[in-house]
C-alpha cells in the first residue's frame, strides 16, 4: 500500500463507521442489541407469577409472553406454538429503549417440562425471540426428543393428493386423502423420525395444523418418499389448501377441491316425501277403522239379490265371452234353419221387401206402360 492511498482508506473507513450508526448497525452494538430476558424467579407453581423483563428489543414493538413446554433456550420451542399456555400469554409493549418489565401468571402448557418462558414480536417486519428457561412445579417432566445434528431437510417436490372419494362421503362422511411428497437431506447427518406439521385451510381462513411425525431414517444426500394422511370435518365441501411444515417452514402446498354431499341433499328430499305418505296412509288406516259400521247382513244380501236379478234380465251383449260353467250351444241343423223363428212383430207375409196380399209392387222405370182406352 503507497502513502498516497493510505489517507483514502482512512477516508472510506470513517464513512463506512459513520454510516453504520446512521443505520444502527454498529459492529459493537450488535451483541448489546440482541433481545433478551430475564425472569425473577425460574420456578413456581399454577397460580403464582412471576416479573418478565427484556431488553435490547425494537423501540415501541409489541410482544407476546408464553409459558411453553417441550422446549428450551438453546432449541427453542419445539413443538410451535402449540406447546405453548396460549390462552394465558400477556401482550407487552416496549419503550423508547427497547426495555419492559410486566408480571406473568403461570400456567400450565399443554406439553411436559423442560418450559421456557418465551417472547416473540407481534409486529414488525423484522420477527425477533427469545426464550429463559422457567420450571412449572408439579408440571410433568420429559426428555427432549434427540437432535437431528445438522440435518437439514428440504428440496421437496413431487406433491400429490393421493386418494378418491367414497359413497360414504358423498352422504357427508370425512373426505381423506394421502399427501405424499419426496424429501431429502442437504446435511451432513442423518435426520430420524422427523416430525412434520400438516395444515389444511379453507378460504381466507389460517391454517389447522396437526403434528405428524414420519418413522425412518433420512440419511444425509437421501432422499426419501413420505406418505401423511389429511383428513377433513364431515361434510366438508368446496377449495381446501394443504400445507407442509417443517422447522418452522413451509415447504409446500397442495390445493384440493371437494365436492358437495349430494347424498345429503337427496337423503332430505326423500325424507319429506316418504315421511308424508307414510303419515297419510296411517292416518287413512286409522278411520277407516274407527268409521261406522255399514247396515245389518240381510239388507245387503237383498240388495245383492235385486242387483243380480236385473242382471239376468239384461240381454247378453253380442260376442261376449262364455261363462266356463256354461255348456257351448250344439251346432245347428238343416231342419233347424228351415224353422227359424221370426220376430214377433213380422209374420211371413209381411217380411221386410215382401209385398203384401193384393198389393200391388211399383213398376220399374224402365219398364213400357201400356195406354189405355179412351
Amino acid at each position: 500500500m503507497t502513502r498516497r492511498s493510505a489517507p483514502a482508506t482512512r477516508l472510506l473507513t470513517v464513512l463506512a463507521l459513520v454510516a453504520a450508526l446512521l443505520a444502527g448497525t454498529a459492529p459493537w452494538a450488535t451483541a448489546a442489541d440482541k433481545p433478551t430476558v430475564t425472569l425473577s424467579r425460574t420456578q413456581a407453581g399454577t397460580g403464582g407469577s412471576i416479573t418478565v423483563k427484556g431488553s435490547g428489543w425494537r423501540p415501541r414493538t409489541l410482544l407476546m409472553m408464553l409459558i411453553c413446554g417441550q422446549s428450551s433456550p438453546s432449541r427453542g420451542v419445539i413443538g410451535g406454538t402449540n406447546s405453548c399456555a396460549n390462552a394465558d400469554g400477556l401482550a407487552v409493549t416496549s419503550d423508547a429503549d427497547g426495555a419492559f418489565s410486566k408480571r406473568l401468571p403461570v400456567a400450565e402448557p399443554p406439553r411436559p417440562c423442560p418450559c421456557v418462558v418465551h417472547v416473540a414480536t407481534v409486529t414488525g417486519a423484522e420477527k425477533a425471540q427469545a426464550d429463559a428457561e422457567f420450571k412449572v412445579a408439579g408440571h410433568p417432566v420429559k426428555a427432549l426428543p434427540a437432535e437431528s445434528g445438522d440435518g437439514q431437510l428440504s428440496m421437496v417436490t413431487d406433491t400429490r393428493l393421493d386418494g378418491s372419494s367414497g359413497v360414504l362421503t358423498w352422504f357427508g362422511a370425512p373426505p381423506a386423502r394421502t399427501f405424499t411428497f419426496t424429501v431429502g437431506n442437504v446435511g451432513s447427518t442423518p435426520v430420524k423420525d422427523p416430525v412434520f406439521q400438516v395444515g389444511t385451510s379453507h378460504g381466507v381462513f389460517a391454517p389447522q395444523w396437526e403434528e405428524q411425525q414420519w418413522r425412518g431414517t433420512i440419511r444425509p444426500g437421501r432422499k426419501a418418499r413420505i406418505e401423511l394422511p389429511v383428513e377433513l370435518t364431515a361434510g366438508a365441501h368446496g377449495s381446501y389448501l394443504v400445507s407442509l411444515k417443517y422447522g418452522g417452514k413451509v415447504l409446500a402446498e397442495q390445493p384440493w377441491g371437494v365436492g358437495r354431499p349430494w347424498g345429503v341433499t337427496l337423503f332430505w328430499i326423500l325424507l319429506c316425501v316418504v315421511v308424508p305418505a307414510a303419515v297419510f296412509r296411517i292416518g287413512m288406516a286409522v278411520v277407516d277403522r274407527l268409521r261406522p259400521r255399514d247396515r245389518p247382513f240381510q239388507g245387503r244380501h237383498r240388495g245383492s239379490q235385486r242387483l243380480a236379478e236385473l242382471t239376468v234380465r239384461m240381454p247378453r251383449l253380442r260376442g261376449a265371452r262364455q261363462d266356463a260353467d256354461t255348456p257351448a250351444p250344439a251346432p245347428r241343423t238343416a231342419a233347424d234353419a228351415a224353422t227359424t223363428t221370426t220376430l214377433p212383430w213380422f209374420t211371413p207375409d209381411t217380411g221386410p221387401g215382401v209385398p203384401a196380399a193384393g198389393q200391388l209392387s211399383a213398376p220399374p222405370d224402365n219398364s213400357q206402360t201400356t195406354k189405355g182406352t179412351t
